[in-house]
């Protein structure tokens, strides 16, 4: 389990799936389900037109609402894009960065990754920042080395104070989608050297409380065998978040 101090964090991202209709059904039923749920934190990641919507159908609830993307200007010529003030006021929370889709096909790199990770804190929105290798680095034997060059540069010029909301996401981009999930052994590898270079970079007490999250085909089945391991404190999960009872079943995994 994780230590008591970090809090499990069980996300859904819903990438390009569901209109406001569609998301307003699964959040009221989702409400339902997830009612009694106790001892950690959901959050949802609909697309950004569901975004308002989501966040009035889960007022009252624990449930918070991340967004996908941000840019890192408050406002400007760029068409297409939106801006962290602008989630704040759609009802948003948290925001997903560095998403290894966002790198695969829109031109992320680590530098973009750290100023919209900026740009995010300065707006009062939390990142969950994602990072990963994929599956041509990790045969080549250079996992590490990929992750600490994402980790260091997506939090490059933060203090531990500024980097003290941020949640990382690990997420091995040849387990993303594909039905392979990393082992238990292989993800709790990759979470101790992230947590262990946040310690070296930013201090003990930053590294300490640090969430670390899972993400790559986390699924109803494979969720209790990853959060067993020390250094795993919750799962960004991707295809079975859109269903509502199956991300049910993945936040109530110690029922």
């Amino acid at each position: 389990m994780a230590a008591t101090t970090r809090a499990p964090v069980l996300a859904g991202n819903w990438k390009m799936y569901k209109t406001m209709a569609e998301t307003v059904v699964y959040l009221n039923e989702f409400k339902i389900l997830t009612q009694y749920a106790e001892g950690c934190e959901i959050v949802i990641a609909p697309p950004f037109p569901a975004l308002a919507a989501a966040a009035e159908a889960v007022q009252g609830s624990k449930i918070r609402i991340a967004a996908q993307n941000l840019h890192w200007e408050k406002e400007g010529a760029f068409t297409g894009e939106v801006s962290a003030p602008m989630l704040r006021a759609a009802g948003c929370s948290d925001v997903i960065i560095g998403h290894s889709e966002r790198r695969q096909y829109f031109g992320e790199t680590d530098e973009t990754v750290n100023r919209r990770v900026r740009a995010a804190l300065e707006g009062g929105l939390r990142p969950i920042v994602c990072v990963g290798e994929t599956l041509a680095e990790r045969e080549a034997g250079q996992t590490t080395d990929v992750l600490l060059r994402q980790i260091d540069r997506a939090l490059a010029s933060l203090t531990p104070e500024s980097a003290s909301p941020i949640i990382v996401a690990y997420e091995p981009v040849w387990a993303i989608g594909t039905g392979r999930t990393a082992t238990p052994e292989i993800a709790e590898e990759a979470h101790q050297t992230l947590r262990d270079r946040v310690r070296k970079n930013l201090g003990a007490e930053t590294a300490e409380h640090l969430r670390i999250l899972y993400g790559g085909s986390v699924k109803p089945a494979n969720i209790q065998g990853l959060m067993a391991c020390p250094n795993i404190d919750g799962g960004l999960v991707g295809g079975a978040s859109l269903e509502p009872a199956l991300m049910a079943a993945i936040i109530h995994y110690q029922s």
